[in-house]
């Protein structure tokens, strides 16, 4: 086991309203645009359930703009798996889980790596797209070519970033309130939360296959909720009501027809809580009827292996090998990934009620169809649209 969690218990008085949003992922604008829709005031208490930043073009951003908001408001960050590895890197330390270390040692043909070889792949990987290298462009600092370069990186963000890098470094992992357990990943149990491994908290995947149940509510991310249905796409939160579990990941950044979802709850020691949604995609309304299709599939990043069979313009014909089924998919969608195998974005033959006058979020569009998202359910639309 590697460093144990932190764990914060704020006094959140009854009738205090609480929105927790999770997975921002550097994308200043959903982060903006959520917390308007949901009229974010000082009245309120916000909790940001991890993965603040990484994956997103805006965080370096994001990171200023929580750290502002948190001088007028009130304001609890936690930490990501995403945000730990920055954390490590500033650190100097390798990431304190075995998992993790095997996999990287993997990547780069060697049996034991230090720190910075070990984070290497995942900041080589991520590139702008990390708070870290955009720190060091802020800077002037040259963009690292290897593992050597990440020295004089550290030193600098370390030496001009005093206010960021304490952000970063300072990180809790669990916030207890109420009858409410706000955590990036997920828990074992709900008792000695200061005994858990902190890692183990932050990256836990799959975490509503795992049985467990609880008496307080538990709400985590880091898992995109999409993941979980074979057959719909659906990016909303997953409520697991009798088990206490809420899973907020809409697939912000990480998905083509990813949302940030908040989880808005009256009072901290009740059992009620609404939700809110947010994307940035262009808007459309209906103008032609559509029927549900049936039988549908939902092809995930768990599972994206396909075989391309035929193409028509933007789109390709695609065998789903381990489903055996085929279907049409955008053709930027498909792409040969490191195991030298073509893989598709989350994808689906879905097609959705439709009325006209429904508002539709525009995915992409196709020249078999437009893919678009009703309701946070992402599906092929075949009728016209009116722009907005």
């Amino acid at each position: 086991m590697g460093r144990l969690a932190t764990v914060i218990r704020p006094d959140i008085a009854p009738g205090r309203r609480v929105i927790a949003i999770s997975d921002i992922h550097g994308n200043l604008s959903c982060l903006q645009g959520l917390l308007k829709k949901v009229r974010f005031s000082r009245d309120d208490v916000l909790i940001l359930v991890g993965d603040l930043l990484e994956k997103g073009r805006d965080s370096l951003a994001v990171l200023r703009f929580v750290l502002d908001l948190q001088k007028t408001h009130t304001v609890y960050p936690l930490c990501g798996n995403c945000d730990y590895i920055d954390r490590m890197f500033l650190e100097g330390r390798a990431i304190e889980n075995a998992a993790f270390s095997q996999r990287q040692n993997s990547l780069l043909g060697a049996a034991d790596i230090g720190a910075d070889a070990e984070l290497w792949p995942v900041l080589s990987y991520w590139r702008e797209r990390s708070v870290l290298i955009q720190m060091g462009l802020e800077l002037g600092h040259p963009m690292p070519r290897r593992a050597d370069d990440l020295p004089s990186l550290r030193a600098a963000l370390l030496d001009y970033f005093p206010r960021e890098t304490k952000f970063l470094m300072t990180l809790p992992h669990i916030l207890e309130a109420g009858n409410f357990i706000f955590v990036h990943g997920g828990i074992p149990r709900e008792d000695r939360l200061d005994e858990l491994d902190a890692y183990s908290c932050m990256k836990n995947d799959d975490f509503l296959s795992q049985g467990r149940s609880f008496r307080k509510w538990v709400a985590v991310g880091h898992w995109p909720v999409t993941l979980y249905d074979p057959s719909i796409q659906c990016s909303n939160p997953l409520v697991e009501r009798e088990r206490h579990i809420i899973s907020l990941d809409g697939g912000c950044v990480l998905k083509v027809d990813g949302q940030l979802n908040a989880l808005i709850i009256p009072d901290i020691t009740g059992d009620e809580f609404q939700f809110a949604s947010y994307d940035d995609l262009p808007r459309a309304v209906a103008l032609d009827g559509q029927e549900a299709s049936y039988n549908p599939i939902n092809i995930r990043w768990s599972d994206s292996e396909v075989e391309p069979l035929a193409e028509n313009g933007d789109c390709l014909f695609v065998r789903h090998p381990s489903s055996g089924r085929t279907l049409w998919v955008p053709r930027d969608f498909v792409q040969r990934w490191r195991d030298g195998k073509l893989h598709t974005e989350d994808a689906t033959d879905y097609c959705p009620p439709i009325s006209p006058g429904d508002e539709l979020a525009l995915v992409r569009e196709t020249q078999r169809g437009l893919l678009v998202k009703k309701d946070g359910v992402t599906g092929w639309y075949h009728g016209r649209i009116e722009r907005k």
